[in-house]
């Protein structure tokens, strides 16, 4: 019998001798021609298959509730953990869908590309806009980066306190820049910043690097400017790094610290002195000339680790074919102690002002003026302190000396709870930011007043309850104190769209890039 004539046959029970559970769900086709059971092989009776398992095996239409959510969701895999977008077609992954979910057809890349993506990208540009409108003021931060495929581009983030006081960021926007980076140019594109986004009545203040082409832009864009704390950190500790004394100590450790990387054999005995020794198992670190704590980060690694370090070079097995390993000297200890000593307040404040979450412009004053307090010499200081700690007070007596921005800083502490009572400042100096702080709480009952009036009388108008000076000065330091201190979110950026613009997706366009470094940054999904 055919298999087309025995599927289109009704499947007969079995005969009631066959009494085992199993044959509830098996039976037999009928002979043909004949009122018998073809007993010659049992039939499921599922392998005909029911409406309801037809259905099963359809396919969802493209527009169909659960399709597009699990679209939506592929694109947000995309944004967020930064894959390309060719991963829509890569095998491994069309098995995963299919095996998840068999009915889901996954769309061209094309479709993720020009359609999926960028309806994610403007319903959460909306999101965002929508709660900056709720500030009084937005602080932005820039800093230009260059791709593995040598475009220039230039990343802006904003930065806000929320109604329920929750310190808000934002990555805005991600913008290829084809002219030079002058501070016309630069203004320029910060002033299409605060139209796009909204933000003209917003106070918009700005926060950058210490570059001369960030001033001009400022000055150009007429934005109150705040020149980033971490940066200007950056250059002192770097201005301290080249004295003599400690630029040729670094040497040393750096010279040691790269044969451990470069030699098996050296790495190999390290980790069994540091076990002999009781020495946690780290690895030496090497210094990155564009961050000045990687130099402190690899001396306190090499003072910590010494012992073994001292032990592995002594090794008969280490020094064969190395006839020029060294250590360090007692002299060359005493110092590098020395310099990890001068260099841990700029280090604390370097880690303190690079955390996301917490560095307003509050903090600036007040953590300048402890080091400049920390960097006062001593009588006991050595020499190699000494210039240290002279070269870093020269570098940050030169920063933060305009009037406006000094104003700004001073504001913003006096209205943070925590450096309220200026005892970095004179007499004068304090009194002088008091009354700036009176003028303006005033300024603020005004404005709230007179918008009071504006409200119609009725049943359910709230009643008028008298002004508290405690609320004037929360909602002016809200208005202050949300200020970021440093560009570093902005610098941070560089490493997100690193990941985006890979020699792999050399070829994304400018828009592409920004709609993925905007949805990683922004794009919010539940914690599974």
């Amino acid at each position: 019998m055919e298999g087309g004539e025995s599927s289109a046959q009704i499947i007969k029970n079995a005969p009631s001798v066959l009494k085992a559970d199993i044959w509830t769900h098996y039976g037999f086709y009928q002979l043909k021609g004949k009122n018998e059971l073809d007993k010659s092989h049992a039939v499921c009776k599922r392998t005909q298959p029911s409406e309801e398992l037809m259905r099963c095996c359809q396919l969802f239409p493209p527009n169909s509730e659960k399709a597009k959510a699990i679209t939506q969701s592929v694109a947000a895999f995309i944004a967020k953990d930064l894959r390309p977008y060719s991963v829509v077609e890569n095998a491994g992954f069309r098995h995963l869908l299919k095996t998840l979910e068999p009915r889901y057809k996954l769309p061209s890349r094309s479709h993720f590309t020009e359609n999926v993506i960028p309806a994610l990208y403007n319903g959460t540009k909306a999101q965002v806009m929508a709660s900056m409108i709720q500030a009084k003021r937005v602080a932005i931060t820039c800093d230009a980066w260059t791709s593995v495929t040598t475009e220039s581009y230039l990343t802006v983030t904003a930065h806000y306190i929320s109604e329920d006081w929750q310190f808000l960021s934002h990555v805005l926007q991600t913008r290829a820049v084809y002219e030079s980076h002058t501070g016309a140019h630069v203004a320029e594109l910060l002033s299409r910043v605060v139209e796009e986004w909204q933000l003209s009545d917003k106070d918009v203040m700005l926060v950058t690097d210490n570059a001369s082409n960030m001033i001009v832009a400022a000055e150009l864009g007429k934005f109150p400017h705040v020149k980033c704390f971490a940066h200007t950190l950056n250059l002192a500790s770097q201005r301290a790094l080249k004295v003599a004394t400690l630029s040729m100590l670094l040497g040393r450790v750096r010279r040691i610290a790269t044969f451990f990387h470069r030699s098996t054999t050296a790495n190999h005995y390290l980790k069994e002195k540091q076990k002999c020794l009781g020495l946690k198992n780290y690895k030496l670190i090497t210094d990155v000339a564009t961050r000045w704590n990687s130099a402190y980060d690899m001396v306190e690694r090499f003072l910590e680790q010494q012992p073994a370090i001292c032990a592995t070079l002594l090794s008969p097995e280490v020094r064969k074919g190395q006839s020029d390993l060294c250590t360090l000297n007692e002299t060359d200890v005493s110092n590098a102690e020395d310099a990890v000593s001068a260099l841990k307040p700029l280090k604390d404040a370097t880690t303190l002002m690079s955390e996301e979450s917490n560095p307003t412009v509050s903090l600036i004053a007040p953590i300048n003026a402890q080091l400049l307090q920390n960097m006062t010499g001593t009588i006991g200081d050595s020499p190699m302190i000494h210039a240290i700690k002279n070269a870093i007070t020269t570098d940050l007596l030169k920063r933060y000396n305009g009037e406006a921005e000094k104003k700004i800083l001073h504001t913003a502490s006096a209205l943070d709870p925590r450096f309220k009572g200026l005892p970095f400042l004179t007499v004068e100096e304090r009194l002088e930011i008091y009354r700036g702080v009176t003028e303006e709480a005033a300024s603020l009952e005004n404005e709230r007043t007179l918008r009071r009036t504006e409200v119609i009388d009725g049943p359910s108008a709230p009643k008028r309850k008298a002004s508290s000076s405690s609320l004037l000065v929360s909602l002016l330091g809200r208005s202050f104190t949300d200020t970021e201190g440093t560009s570093v979110s902005a610098e941070r950026i560089f490493s997100t769209a690193g990941d985006v613009v890979t020699a792999k997706r050399s070829t994304l366009k400018p828009e592409h890039v920004d709609q993925l470094v905007f949805l990683q940054k922004n794009l919010h999904i539940p914690k599974c």
